[in-house]
C-alpha cells in the first residue's frame, strides 16, 4: 500500500479521469512501439514513495545502464509532488489511489447470495492516507521511529467484493456498510537495536526513518499495523496502488493473516537481520468475528502467530549475473480463533440438523488454522523482473481473515521502460490458480455461504485468473494504469464464467 494522504472521496473520481488525460497526452509526445522490448527497474533506484511493502521489500535494484553518449529524453527523477529531506527526524508524505473496474455479462446459469452478478456493473475505489513519522531517537545504532498513519476508503468493489476468491480490487473494503470516515490505519512503535558497529546505507521510509542502519540487527514494531507491511513482501508483486491489484497476486492468498475487515490488526513482532538474511516472528489479534472489524483483545485465546525466514539470494542467481538481486521467503502461520468446521457443518447439515451447511453453527474457541507460504524474486536483466508464490493451508476450518484460499500458485514478472525511455512505466503480467480442499469444496456444493462465497451450488474448478498492467510514470508523484484480469470459473465453479475485467487507475504520492 503506497503512501496516503486523506482527501474526500469525492476527489478520487475527478482525479482518475485527469490523470488518464494526462496519460494519453503522454503517450502521444512518446509513442510506445508496436512491439516493446522490456526493461526492468533498477534495484537501487530510489523511489520515494511506493507501497509500505515496496519500502520494506529488497530495495536492491541494481542501477540502470549508462545512458548513450548521444542526448536522450531523460525521465524526471522527482518522483513524488514534494520532495523529502533525507536528513530530517520528521516524516510527512501522503497518497491517494483509485481504481476504477467492470465487467459484462457471462455464462451463468445460477446465482446465490454471495455470487459475482452476472450483469454489467461498474465500480471505483478510492484509498487515501496520511503518512507520519517522528524519530523519538535518532542514533543510527540504536534508532527509535514513532509511526502514525491515518486513512479513509471509500467506493465499492464489483459485486460488492463477493463471488471471487482472488478479488481484483485489493483496495476495497470488504464491508461495504463500513463508513468512510478517516480512521487510524497504523500507530506503531519501531526499534532497531544494533549488534555491529558496521552500517549499511538504507532509504528512508513511513516505516523506517534511519537512513543507516547496523548491519547486524533486531528490529521490534508493537502497535497496530498492517501484516503484509513486513511479511511476505515481494518487490513485483505486493503493492495494489503501483503494480497489480488482484487480492491473491499482491498477496499470499492461503495466507490467512490476521486481520480486521480493513486489513490491520494490532501486536508485535521482532525480527533479526543479517547481511544477506532475515527471520521474524510476529503475534498478532484475530477478529471476533470472520471477516469482522472488531477485534478479540484476549491473546490467550485467539491469536495469530507468523514466523518468516527470508534469504537475500535468488533460486537462479548461480546461472543469472551475481549483480541482479533475488530473495527467496519462507513463511509459516497458526490462527487459533472462535472458527467453524467445514467437514462438521457438512456433516450436520447431511443429518438433518440444518437447511443448509452453517459454518458459524459450528464455532468454537479453540479451532487452529495453519498454512505455510513459498514466496521468490530474482532480477533478471536490468529491465526484467520475474515472481513466483505458493501457498497452502489446511482449510478445513473456517476462512477467517483473509479470502477463501486453501491452495494458490502464482509466477508472474514485471518490465520496466527503460527500453523505450520511459524508465518509471511498468509492465507487468502474472498468473495464479486458486483452489480450496474437498471439505471447503463439499460446504459450498450443498448451498453454505462463506463471507466472500455461495452461488448456492457448486460445480468445483480452480479459480484461474491472468492480470497484466501498465503503469506509466506521467509527472513527479502522478500515474496513470490500464490493465485488466480474466477469470475461469469464478468462485470455483466451472458452471459460471469466464469473466473479462477491465481497470484504470490513478495514482498520486506526495
Amino acid at each position: 500500500m503506497p503512501v496516503r494522504l486523506p482527501i474526500p472521496s469525492m476527489l478520487a473520481a475527478p482525479a482518475l479521469g485527469i490523470l488518464l488525460a494526462a496519460a494519453l497526452a503522454a503517450q502521444e509526445s512518446a509513442a510506445l512501439p508496436d512491439a516493446p522490448q522490456p526493461a526492468m527497474a533498477s534495484t537501487q533506484q530510489a523511489v520515494l514513495a511506493p507501497s509500505p511493502r515496496a519500502f520494506l521489500a529488497l530495495a536492491q535494484e541494481s542501477p540502470a545502464p549508462a545512458a548513450p553518449a548521444e542526448p536522450q529524453p531523460q525521465d524526471d527523477p522527482i518522483l513524488t509532488m514534494f520532495p523529502h529531506a533525507e536528513d530530517s527526524r520528521y516524516w510527512v508524505s501522503g497518497q491517494a489511489n483509485s481504481i476504477f473496474q467492470m465487467h459484462g455479462r457471462f455464462h451463468s446459469p445460477y446465482e446465490g447470495p454471495n455470487s459475482l452478478r452476472d450483469s454489467f456493473e461498474y465500480k471505483a475505489s478510492e484509498v487515501a492516507t496520511l503518512y507520519l513519522g517522528y524519530q523519538l531517537r535518532p542514533d543510527s545504532r540504536c534508532s527509535t521511529d514513532l509511526i502514525l498513519d491515518v486513512e479513509n476508503a471509500g467506493g465499492r468493489g464489483i459485486s460488492e467484493a463477493l463471488g471471487l476468491a482472488g478479488e481484483t480490487n485489493l483496495d476495497v473494503v470488504r464491508n461495504p456498510n463500513l463508513s468512510a470516515t478517516p480512521y487510524l490505519a497504523r500507530g506503531e512503535i519501531h526499534q532497531v537495536i544494533g549488534l555491529t558497529s558496521e552500517m549499511a546505507d538504507q532509504d528512508r521510509s513511513p516505516f523506517a526513518l534511519a537512513s543507516k542502519v547496523p548491519v547486524r540487527r533486531f528490529e521490534i514494531r508493537v502497535g497496530k499495523m498492517s501484516l503484509p507491511d513486513t511479511f511476505d513482501v515481494n518487490s513485483v508483486g505486493a503493492d495494489s496502488h503501483l503494480q497489480f491489484t488482484n487480492w491473491t497476486v499482491d498477496n499470499n492468498g492461503a495466507w490467512d493473516y490476521a486481520a480486521d475487515t480493513r486489513g490491520y490488526t494490532v501486536g508485535g513482532l521482532i525480527e533479526y537481520d543479517d547481511k544477506a538474511w532475515s527471520a521474524r516472528y510476529g503475534i498478532f489479534a484475530m477478529p471476533i468475528v470472520a471477516n469482522g472489524i472488531d477485534l478479540d483483545w484476549a491473546f490467550s485465546r485467539a491469536n495469530g502467530q507468523n514466523w518468516e525466514f527470508e534469504l537475500r539470494k535468488g533460486l537462479f542467481a548461480r546461472f543469472i549475473n551475481p549483480k541482479h538481486p533475488g530473495a527467496v521467503r519462507i513463511l509459516s502461520f497458526v490462527n487459533h480463533a472462535h472458527m467453524g468446521d467445514y467437514r462438521q457443518s457438512v456433516q450436520e447439515f447431511l443429518s438433518g440438523q440444518t437447511a443448509t451447511p452453517e459454518i458459524t453453527a459450528t464455532e468454537r474457541y479453540g479451532a487452529v488454522k495453519y498454512g505455510f507460504g513459498f514466496n521468490t524474486e530474482q532480477e533478471v536483466t536490468n529491465s526484467l523482473r520475474l515472481f513466483a508464490r505458493f501457498g497452502w493451508n489446511e482449510d478445513q476450518h473456517e476462512s477467517f481473515a483473509y479470502t477463501e484460499v486453501g491452495q494458490t500458485i502464482l509466477f508472474g514478472g514485471d518490465y520496466n521502460g527503460h527500453g523505450w525511455r520511459r524508465s518509471n512505466d511498468k509492465l507487468g503480467i502474472a498468473f495464479v490458480s486458486n483452489a480450496i480442499k474437498r471439505d471447503h469444496q463439499n460446504y459450498l456444493h450443498y448451498g453454505g455461504l462463506g463471507f466472500l462465497l455461495g452461488d448456492g451450488g457448486l460445480t468445483y474448478a480452480r479459480e484461474d485468473i491472468a492480470e497484466w498492467y501498465y503503469n506509466a510514470h506521467l509527472w513527479r508523484g502522478l500515474y496513470g494504469m490500464l490493465g485488466g484480469s480474466y477469470i475461469a470459473h469464478p468462485g470455483y465453479n466451472r458452471d459460471r464464467g469466464p469473466v473479462y475485467v477491465p481497470a484504470a487507475r490513478a495514482h498520486i504520492d506526495f
